[in-house]
């Protein structure tokens, strides 16, 4: 595999989470209806860490599923980018795992991790450093 990439640009990146977000409230609702059967009556409308544990679960595997299969959620491939190593092969489930963690951080950090590849040399944010990946914009 090849080792020259081609950065993907911040308002691409934005769009695709955009559009995974959306698709991804769709599948965290479907996903919440075991769990709420499952505790019955168990909620007094306080907070459940146990739910914010089920839901982060279920957004891991959806985007660990689809980082690891191929490189792209749908909302990737409609906007063409992809993530992958640097050598140009899929990562691997760690890699998965330490990006979806990183990209928790640089959201709760009102965006930092996202904002800071407009200042870094190779445009990568805080998440693609911290799992040794790389988002590439797909050529026609």
């Amino acid at each position: 595999m090849s080792t020259e990439y081609t950065p993907c640009p911040l308002p691409r990146r934005l769009a695709a989470a955009l559009y995974d977000t959306v698709l991804l409230l769709g599948v965290e609702l479907f996903a919440f209806v075991p769990y709420t059967l499952l505790r019955r009556g168990a909620g007094d409308g306080s907070f459940d860490p146990l739910a914010l544990f089920w839901l982060l679960a279920v957004a891991f595997l959806f985007f660990g599923w689809f980082w690891t299969h191929g490189g792209q959620t749908l909302g990737m491939r409609t906007w063409r980018i992809r993530v992958q190593t640097r050598d140009g092969y899929a990562i691997d489930w760690t890699q998965a795992l330490l990006r979806f963690l990183a990209a928790l951080v640089s959201w709760a950090a009102l965006g930092l991790g996202f904002w800071w590849s407009l200042w870094d040399k190779e445009k990568m944010t805080w998440h693609d450093r911290w799992s040794e990946s790389v988002l590439i914009r797909i050529r026609d």
